[in-house]
């Protein structure tokens, strides 16, 4: 008979134990886990160090050697304006040669109107020298006068990019900075919630962007488009995910 009472007496006593470890520790497991995500941002103004300027010339001709011999008269023209103006021969590159029969177009066999050929020619600037650029592609109503036709297509970018190559130098100084606010962030957070920051658990670093500097902030996010070859002046910016535990 005692043997009998024993068993539900022993497994009574176990579940009394079993739910007391159990209360005890799910305090001690949620105290130990946790934690508090928070985002740290960090920007930076720079300015460009290097342009590309991109001039093309058209020319229209019904005689294609006619039309090539115009080609390099304005192509002459304009490697002398560059180089009278301080752009070493070296930065000058030679790019793209187009032309484009009207005849031989799917459907231009019946053309009646018009020159026959379109001339395309590409000179590429590439310098370090951006003010430089800056100034002179403003002055290219003196290629005109020179008699040298710009055109005015550019594959739909600018004639000018402004670029930024120095971003590793900068990038230790705004992943402290980004760390910094971070943690701020979290001491807000837990000033008001009366505890107090625990040690860095884990940090995961977002993506470095550079738009134009007078881009708005939301440009580039939910489908926008954020320029970042327009303005000579640059934002840079970097955004870092951090969890701190919780004492």
């Amino acid at each position: 008979m005692n043997n009998k009472l024993s068993t539900p007496l022993l497994i009574l006593i176990g579940l009394v134990a079993h739910g007391f470890f159990l209360a005890y520790a799910i305090p001690r497991f949620k105290k130990e886990d946790r934690s508090i995500s928070v985002k740290g941002f960090a920007e930076k103004e720079v300015k460009a160090n290097q342009a590309v300027w991109t001039i093309k010339t058209q020319i229209a001709a019904e005689v294609l050697t006619e039309g090539s011999s115009e080609v390099e008269v304005s192509k002459a023209k304009t490697l002398e304006f560059l180089l009278k103006n301080g752009i070493k021969k070296e930065e000058i590159i030679q790019k793209d040669l187009n032309v484009k029969d009207k005849l031989a177009q799917e459907y231009g066999g019946g053309y009646q109107v018009g020159p026959r050929y379109f001339i395309e020619n590409s000179i590429q600037v590439r310098t370090t020298d951006v003010d430089k650029v800056q100034a002179l592609s403003r002055r290219t109503d003196e290629l005109l006068k020179m008699g040298t036709t710009i055109s005015s297509t550019n594959d739909y970018r600018p004639a000018v990019q402004y670029l930024y190559t120095g971003l590793n130098d900068i990038k230790p100084q705004m992943l402290s900075e980004a760390t910094t606010n971070a943690r701020k962030a979290a001491e807000e957070f837990t000033k008001d919630g009366k505890v107090s920051l625990g040690k860095l658990k884990r940090a995961s670093q977002g993506l470095f962007t550079i738009v134009d500097r007078d881009e708005s902030a939301a440009a580039g996010t939910e489908g926008g488009y954020a320029s970042s070859v327009n303005d000579m002046y640059k934002k840079v910016r970097v955004v870092i995910s951090v969890e701190y535990s919780i004492d």
